[in-house]
């Protein structure tokens, strides 16, 4: 090497990122036609790592703190440089900074609903959001495996490829648990700590610590909640056997009331009509019963229905009453239009 050579190549004392860019990860430091000197300081701040790569392999990782470069702390990279000379001369390697510090308040969603298998309803489908956090828990495994030579690597890039992790172990981890979708809405940490455990070892892989997950709401698509919101008011979590017809008679009388008092009679024809309404529910149930236990009987010819005698009548709106499935003013103006009939 010339002597203009030597004095034109420019030499590094200091080393040291200062991360004057939000949400960037990995960064380079810039070694175009500079060799590092002697001595020099590698400054590496606490929420850092640095790590040495030369001619493609890591060779150093340094932690927080300032490091004075020189043969005793750089065994490896000495070692691969063969230095013969106690690394009298500069030497040039690539030298990456990792930002450590956590990456709190990140977004994930699912944009298409996730199927799994659940006790209560078999197949359903569900959506979910929330927040997660994480941070680089392993620099060298982070750069073999997703950051790589590039000169700088962000949030947003490594985020898309996270959220295909988390969308996949969210999926697999909801399917295995075996938790009723009911309990999982019901308990919202329940499923955040069912997704979280398989999410932080797929995270590991990469070199990411997963460091909090929680689920802000859990919901199904609007036609399968729909068919829940029914059938929940209806009080029943199976189908339509005998034993669930009384209950299901109920819920649609007591749907039927706020309707038939906006019509011509207003609750009078509800006191006409519902003991009628109520057999034939006890009607069916039964019917139902033995249809599930015994061929069903040629069809017959039903009887003419006899009016019910208004002291039933009275009898069965006061049930109704006491069951929370009228209001005491649609009771007390019913029962006033069956006295007048009474005494009438």
């Amino acid at each position: 090497m010339s002597l203009g050579s030597f004095i034109k190549k420019q030499f590094i004392d200091v080393l040291q990122w200062n991360e004057e860019t939000e949400g960037v990860l990995a960064w380079r430091f810039p070694m175009q036609d500079f060799e590092i000197q002697n001595g020099a300081i590698l400054n590496v701040r606490e929420s850092q790592v640095a790590v040495f790569v030369n001619e493609g392999k890591i060779a150093d990782v340094f932690g927080p703190g300032t490091h004075k470069l020189t043969t005793q702390t750089l065994p490896l990279l000495t070692n691969l440089k063969n230095w013969d000379k106690l690394f009298d001369s500069p030497f040039k390697s690539d030298v990456y900074y990792f930002s450590t510090r956590v990456q709190t308040g990140r977004k994930w969603g699912t944009p298409q609903p996730i199927t799994i298998r659940d006790k209560d309803f078999d197949m359903i489908r569900v959506r979910a959001f929330g927040m997660y956090s994480y941070r680089i828990a392993d620099a060298r495994t982070f750069f073999t495996e997703i950051s790589g030579t590039r000169e700088v690597y962000t949030r947003d890039e490594v985020e898309d490829q996270l959220r295909g992790i988390l969308m996949s172990s969210m999926a697999s981890s909801l399917g295995g648990a075996n938790v009723p979708f009911l309990d999982m809405a019901a308990n919202q940490a329940l499923m955040a700590q069912e997704v979280k455990d398989g999410l932080a070892q797929a995270f590991s892989r990469y070199g990411v610590g997963l460091d909090e997950f929680n689920v802000a709401s859990i919901s199904l698509p609007e036609e399968l909640q729909a068919a829940l919101d029914e059938r929940i008011s209806a009080g029943m979590k199976g189908g339509l056997g005998a034993d669930k017809m009384s209950g299901f008679t109920k819920f649609q009388v007591a749907n039927a009331i706020p309707l038939a008092a906006q019509n011509e009679g207003g609750m009078a024809g509800i006191g006409a009509g519902l003991g009628a309404g109520l057999s034939i529910g006890q009607v069916m149930a039964q019917s139902m019963g033995n249809a599930l236990q015994q061929p069903a009987p040629a069809p017959a010819a039903p009887p003419a229905p006899a009016e019910e005698p208004i002291e039933a009548r009275l009898e069965k709106l006061k049930g109704l009453l006491d069951k929370g499935l009228i209001s005491p003013a649609d009771y007390d103006g019913a029962k006033a239009e069956l006295l007048k009939k009474l005494i009438g």
